[in-house]
């Protein structure tokens, strides 16, 4: 009987989905596709579920692509296996109805890395690094990581990392703003199960609409993006969770919120 290739856990609102070809530092194949999919389809399915985070078992979060997949072999068109898996995948987490958290705990290359960078957090262990390792093998950044790069460091950074494949320890990823936070590598669960929770106890729908704002106002002008905001105050100014807000400003207690 066949391992299953991404483990599922759940801890109260907190979903946790864990990449596990160990052996293959975690590396996609196209069965592990299809499972991560699914996981990430029942989570974003579970009205319980405020959180996800997305680990790596073993040494490594994930190494890109396995290339002794059958998709992957050469003469394949590769452009198929992108739109066919990388494309839906990052188009899932991107629409997740719930935050998403990356907790690199190893090497995330090429298209790991820019798995954890569609996250809406990346929290990385020190002795984690990234590395757009595609133009070592002649090919260009996929998952993303063509919008993603230029939008979280910079035009010239994102050009010197996909062009030249260095590997980039977590520490100057952070410092850099290509990750949101490093922690020693013994306090890596500890921090990211703060955050999830956290995160779980917040307003969902005002944290997901946050993340497609900031993606959406990229694309426009500021006047447009002043019209994009006073729309989506309209819908959450008169949501359940604004009103729990502010009176539990008013009265000085803790807000309870409940919207997905």
């Amino acid at each position: 009987m066949t391992e299953p290739s991404i483990l599922a856990a759940r801890s109260g609102a907190i979903a946790t989905l864990t990449l596990s070809r160990p052996a293959a530092m975690n590396s996609f194949t196209t069965a592990m596709h299809a499972e991560l999919i699914a996981a990430l389809n029942a989570a974003a399915d579970d009205a319980d579920v405020r959180c996800v985070v997305i680990t790596g078992a073993g040494r490594g979060f994930c190494a890109g692509q396995d290339l002794s997949d059958p998709m992957a072999a050469p003469g394949k068109d590769l452009g198929q296996l992108i739109t066919g898996t990388y494309a839906p995948l990052v188009e899932r987490i991107r629409a997740m109805p719930v935050p998403v958290i990356a907790a690199v705990n190893g090497v995330a290359a090429g298209a790991g890395a820019n798995l954890a960078l569609c996250c809406d957090f990346v929290i990385a262990a020190r002795s984690a690094s990234f590395i757009q390792a595609f133009s070592k093998i002649g090919l260009v950044p996929d998952t993303g990581g063509t919008w993603l790069l230029p939008r979280s460091v910079g035009n010239a950074r994102a050009l010197g990392l996909a062009m030249l494949g260095d590997k980039v320890p977590a520490a100057e990823a952070a410092t850099m703003g290509m990750i949101w936070q490093c922690v020693e590598d013994a306090a890596l669960v500890d921090t990211v199960t703060a955050l999830a929770t956290r995160l779980a106890g917040m307003p969902t729908q005002a944290l997901v609409a946050t993340r497609q704002a900031l993606s959406a106002a990229q694309d426009m002008n500021l006047a447009g993006a002043l019209a994009n905001e006073a729309q989506l105050q309209s819908r959450f100014g008169a949501a359940h969770d604004y009103l729990e807000g502010v009176d539990a400003f008013r009265n000085k207690r803790a807000p309870r919120f409940t919207d997905r």
